[in-house]
């Protein structure tokens, strides 16, 4: 749709009622622009794009139900042509690449929305990409770091959850030295020397979630 066929449409998905305010708040100041719809989680997000079709949405990462990611993927798939536009409070680059890998043409950080949103809505609109200086830079700084394994990656959500080497043992049925192994690896591939530290890194990062 282009600018001169009407206001840009917006779906905006976030599971904070205050975000959504602001940004309906922000949104009906613009001329070129306008709301069709808004929802809280992943799945409303996916009906509501297949039933107004918006030009651009506006993704929250963390959900409960079904997170953004996994929603951005469902919507691109049914929906190859989606514009979407990650708002999130991480600059984290693992889950800043998921995001654009998943088809994302923007990430912009909430901190930011009242300053930036409403024209990267309009870049995007026209077919741009938009990631913000901090989040680049933030990508810039880990491009040739090791990326984590996925069983490095259940290890230090195990860690995070609290479980001694036993019990990740345990429940990913390995051995004790293996866990000891892969932490090893997920020390030297962090740049860290303790388990705290570890998964400071990792939620700071995007490798996992608390």
């Amino acid at each position: 749709m282009s600018a001169d066929r009407g206001p840009i449409r917006i779906l905006s998905v976030d599971d904070h009622p205050l975000l959504r305010e602001a940004v309906a708040a922000l949104l009906g100041s613009e001329s070129d622009m306008t709301l069709v719809a808004e929802a809280s989680n992943g799945h409303e997000a996916i009906e509501q794009f297949r039933t107004h079709r918006p030009d651009v949405t506006l993704m929250d990462l963390q959900m409960p139900s079904l997170n953004g990611l996994d929603a951005m993927i469902a919507i691109r798939a049914e929906f190859p042509g989606a514009r979407i536009i990650v708002l999130t409070t991480y600059a984290g680059d693992v889950q800043v690449l998921r995001a654009l890998k998943a088809g994302a043409r923007a990430y912009l950080l909430k901190s930011l929305v009242r300053k930036d949103l409403v024209e990267i809505i309009r870049r995007v609109h026209a077919g741009e990409m938009q990631i913000p200086p901090e989040v680049a830079k933030e990508i810039a700084e880990h491009a040739a770091d090791d990326a984590l394994s996925s069983r490095e990656i259940e290890v230090l959500s195990l860690i995070s959850g609290g479980n001694a080497n036993k019990e990740i043992a345990a429940k990913l049925s390995i051995t004790e030295e293996t866990v000891k192994g892969h932490m090893k690896s997920i020390f030297t591939k962090l740049g860290v020397h303790d388990r705290a530290h570890a998964v400071t890194i990792g939620v700071k990062r995007g490798i996992i979630n608390l």
